[in-house]
C-alpha cells in the first residue's frame, strides 16, 4: 500500500462523508455543491492515482499508460472544482449576474478543452511501456506525451495559484466566524503547498529536457506534498463544520451545567425532577430543564417579596457588584427566601403579583440567577446588607 495516496483519501472520505447531508439537503446551494464536486474528484484523483490502481485500470481496459490521461482528466475537473468554489464564493450563493455566468462558463469551457486535449495528445503518442510511478519523466522527451505532461502540470499549476490567492484575500475579510477563519488558513496553506507539487513535478521534467536526472523530484517528492496539501484541504473543510457542531453542543452543554443550582434548588419546591429521556439531544435536555425551572418558579412566585428584592439589590449595589450581577444577586437572595416561606407556611401570601415584573425577570434571566446561587458567600453577604438596611428603615 502506498500511504502517501491513501492518507488523504481516507480524510478526504470523512470530509465528504461530514458534509454530504448539508449538500444532499441543500442540493440547489452553489456553494455546497462546489464543496461536493471539489471533494468528489479530490478524492477520485488519489484512488485512481494509486499505482496499484493504475495497474488495475490499464489491465481492465488493455491499453498501457491509459491511466494517465484518466488521472489527469481528474485532476483537470478537480482544478475546475476549486475555481467554481471561488466564484460560488465571491459572487454570492444565488447571484445570477451575467458575470457570474461568464466566469463559470469561462472556466468549464477552458478545462473541458484541457481534459479533451490531454486525450487526443495520449491518442496520438507512442507510449507501449507501462509505467506506474515515474510516467512523467520516462515520457517527459516523447512527442505528444510531453506536451500532455506539460498541458496538465501548467493546468494545475495556474488553478493552485489562483485558488491560493483567493482564499487568502477572503482570510482578510472582517467579520469572519472563527472556525471558518482557521479553516480557510488551513485551505490556503494546503493549496500553496500544491504548488510545490507543481513545482517538483516540472523541475524533473525539464531535468529531463536538458539530460539530467532528477526523477527522486517527481517520484518521491512531489506524491509526499500532494498527501500534504489534500490533507491539509480536507481538514479546511472539515474544522468549520465540526468546530461550529462542537462549540455548539459545548454551548448547550455549558448553558445546562450553569441552570443546575437552580434546578436543585426548584426541585426542593417541586419534589420532582425534570424528564429524561436517554436518547434525547442537548437541546431537547436544556428545553426540558428550564421548563422545569419555570414551573418551580411559578410555584414560588406568590411567596415572593418586593421590598426584600429592593432592598437585596441596594445591598448588592453597595458591596459594589455592578448592575446586572446586583439584579440577580437580588432575584436569588428573593427565590431563597420565598422558597423558606413556601416550606414554613404554604398558604403564607406577598404583595407581589405573579405577572409582575419581578416574576418575569424571574422567567427570562434563569441563566444569571442560576450563576448567583453559585456564589453562596456574595448570596450571604448582599442578605447581611439588606437586613441591616431594614433595620435602618425601621429605626
Amino acid at each position: 500500500m502506498y500511504i502517501s495516496f491513501w492518507i488523504p483519501t481516507v480524510i478526504l472520505t470523512a470530509a465528504l462523508a461530514i458534509k454530504l447531508p448539508s449538500i444532499v439537503k441543500m442540493w440547489r446551494d452553489p456553494l455546497l455543491r462546489a464543496v461536493g464536486g471539489l471533494l468528489l474528484f479530490a478524492c477520485a484523483v488519489f484512488v485512481f492515482a494509486a499505482p496499484d490502481t493504475i495497474a488495475w485500470t490499464n489491465r481492465v481496459t488493455g491499453v498501457p499508460n491509459i491511466s494517465a490521461p484518466w488521472v489527469y482528466s481528474l485532476l483537470t475537473a478537480l482544478c475546475a472544482s476549486w475555481l467554481l468554489l471561488i466564484i460560488a464564493w465571491r459572487n454570492g450563493l444565488s447571484d445570477g449576474s451575467t458575470a457570474t455566468r461568464r466566469a463559470t462558463r469561462w472556466v468549464v469551457s477552458v478545462y473541458a478543452g484541457v481534459v479533451a486535449a490531454l486525450w487526443g495528445l495520449f491518442a496520438l503518442a507512442d507510449a507501449p511501456v507501462e509505467r506506474l510511478r515515474d510516467l512523467d519523466t520516462y515520457y517527459a522527451t516523447t512527442p505528444f506525451m510531453r506536451e500532455m505532461i506539460l498541458l496538465y502540470l501548467l493546468a494545475h499549476t495556474v488553478a493552485c495559484a489562483v485558488t491560493a490567492r483567493l482564499i487568502w484575500n477572503w482570510i482578510r475579510t472582517d467579520g469572519l466566524d472563527a472556525w471558518l477563519r482557521w479553516g480557510l488558513r488551513f485551505l490556503g496553506v494546503g493549496y500553496a503547498t500544491n504548488l510545490l507539487f507543481d513545482a517538483s513535478k516540472l523541475t524533473a521534467v525539464v531535468a529531463r529536457w536538458t539530460g539530467h536526472d532528477l526523477d527522486w523530484l517527481s517520484t518521491d517528492l512531489a506524491p509526499s506534498a500532494a498527501c500534504v496539501s489534500a490533507s491539509l484541504v480536507a481538514v479546511g473543510f472539515i474544522i468549520p463544520h465540526a468546530g461550529q457542531y462542537l462549540h455548539e453542543r459545548w454551548r448547550i452543554r455549558l448553558h445546562r451545567l450553569r441552570l443546575r443550582p437552580l434546578y436543585l434548588l426548584m426541585r426542593s419546591v417541586t419534589g420532582g425532577r425534570e424528564p429524561f429521556a436517554l436518547r434525547g439531544t442537548g437541546e431537547l435536555r436544556l428545553i426540558r430543564r428550564e421548563t422545569f425551572i419555570r414551573d418551580g418558579l411559578l410555584q414560588v412566585s406568590r411567596h415572593l417579596d418586593e421590598d426584600l428584592r429592593g432592598r437585596s439589590y441596594e445591598a448588592a449595589l453597595a458591596l459594589g457588584f455592578p448592575p446586572a450581577r446586583a439584579e440577580a444577586l437580588a432575584a436569588a437572595v428573593t427565590i431563597l427566601d420565598a422558597v423558606d416561606t413556601r416550606k414554613r407556611s404554604p398558604e403564607a401570601e406577598s404583595t407581589a403579583s405573579p405577572s409582575g415584573p419581578d416574576t418575569a425577570y424571574l422567567l427570562r434571566e434563569i441563566q444569571a440567577v442560576s450563576r448567583a446561587l453559585r456564589h453562596p458567600d456574595d448570596i450571604k453577604a448582599v442578605r447581611a446588607r439588606a437586613a441591616a438596611l431594614a433595620e435602618k428603615a425601621r429605626a
